[in-house]
């Protein structure tokens, strides 16, 4: 008792100063008023939180859609591809002729192509081939054989330079028809594998059998399991008048070329014939001493094409890859000393000889010559074309010929460099 009593006499004054010091209550109050208060977390919290969260993310996806549509409004469609090319050529040409009056200054000109394929049920394809350029002068002569492969003109204005349509029709037939179409895209089997720098070597010799024109047309063609395939295949020039008057297709006055071919390809060689008859003075070709058939003709006339290939199998060894053509054609009412004409060609190239992807190529032979012609035409070109990378290849060529237009002494000598931009 002692104890307690002075413990609680000890403790009296020290609460009573305490109170005096420090207001308690005040003290409560204050911190009340400083402590932040504390949120309540609830089954709500959460919820707007990814409400909001959601809100935004699908605000961005808006976003994105409409860029995306924006986008595609200037793409292509998912069954559209396209690639193109850039060509550039420079050389000079000499003709041995003091008569010659063509140009034998050096030249550079271009090509742009630009290749677009559309499919619409997976087999078919909408074929289209915008192309333009500058080439001139001798480079777009067919006398001398100067004209080359990679021509482009239009003076650089773009231009719908091939269009057509392919289908299937069951398993083994394949339909075209376009505005702008080629005999050689509807045959059956390919006449040569060799590549030209020229456009005279190309298909095998592009005389009067094989020899095509850009115009209407339409195909058909049958390719067997075997490598057997039969084509048969319409062009038609519709005006075909100074004036631009239409004549219509495969009317009277209509030019008109209808090619049939027979051919078999296994998968070191392939042999096939074709029989071409043209109507109304087609004529298109680059593998010619004269420009044309005889004067006195009717102007239809019928031409007759051999074409064979063979390669090694496998590239890169000392043995090239053959290619060989003959053309036999008769010109209707002609007299019978110049009634018919006839070419030849053989073309060799070798592939990665060097180094990958590179070729050298050699084509020589007699373009269409009329038997009454008391010359003997020759042409050739040489070239070598190596890869600088995936997509750019350069190619030194020379070609040229003797008694080239059938005329004595009309002989040529050419040169250029050729670079070829692929993407």
């Amino acid at each position: 008792m002692l104890v307690a009593g002075a413990s609680v006499s000890l403790l009296a004054p020290i609460a009573a100063h305490a109170s005096d010091v420090v207001n308690l209550e005040e003290m409560n109050s204050y911190s009340r008023s400083t402590t932040k208060k504390i949120s309540r977390l609830d089954s709500k919290t959460f919820i707007n939180e990814v409400s909001e969260d959601i809100a935004n993310l699908k605000g961005r996806i808006d976003d994105l859609e409409a860029r995306q549509n924006v986008f595609e409004a200037g793409g292509f469609s998912d069954t559209t591809t396209m690639d193109g090319k850039v060509i550039f050529d420079i050389g000079a040409i000499d003709y041995s002729l003091d008569s010659e009056t063509k140009t034998e200054s050096t030249n550079f000109g271009y090509s742009y192509t630009a290749n677009l394929n559309s499919s619409f049920t997976g087999d078919d394809n909408l074929y289209i081939r915008i192309k333009t350029g500058n080439h001139g002068s001798w480079m777009t002569d067919k006398t001398y054989g100067g004209y080359l492969g990679s021509v482009g003109k239009n003076a650089g204005a773009l231009t719908v330079d091939k269009i057509w349509y392919e289908f299937p029709v069951g398993d083994n037939n394949t339909v075209w028809v376009g505005p702008k179409i080629e005999n050689y895209y509807m045959h059956g089997t390919a006449p040569s594998i060799y590549k030209p720098i020229t456009k005279q070597f190309s298909l095998g010799g592009n005389g009067e059998a094989y020899g095509a024109s850009t115009d209407t047309g339409a195909g058909w063609a049958y390719k067997a399991d075997n490598g057997f395939a039969i084509s048969s295949n319409v062009g038609t020039k519709s005006k075909t008048t100074s004036s631009g008057t239409d004549t219509g297709l495969l009317s009277n006055e209509s030019k008109t070329s209808w090619a049939t071919q027979v051919g078999l390809t296994k998968s070191q060689w392939s042999a096939s014939v074709l029989v071409n008859q043209k109507y109304n003075g087609w004529s298109d070709t680059y593998y010619h001493s004269l420009q044309h058939g005889p004067s006195s003709s009717t102007g239809n006339f019928s031409s007759v094409g051999l074409r064979g290939w063979w390669r090694p199998l496998e590239t890169g060894s000392a043995t090239p890859s053959i290619s060989l053509g003959y053309d036999s054609t008769t010109y209707d009412g002609a007299p019978a000393a110049s009634d018919s004409s006839d070419a030849w060609f053989a073309g060799l190239m070798w592939q990665d000889t060097f180094q990958a992807d590179d070729k050298i190529g050699v084509a020589f032979g007699q373009p269409t010559t009329n038997e009454d012609e008391t010359t003997d035409p020759f042409a050739y070109e040489l070239y070598y074309s190596y890869m600088l990378n995936d997509s750019v290849s350069v190619t030194p060529t020379v070609f040229g010929g003797t008694d080239r237009n059938g005329t004595s002494g009309g002989d040529v000598f050419g040169a250029l460099v050729q670079t070829t931009f692929k993407f």
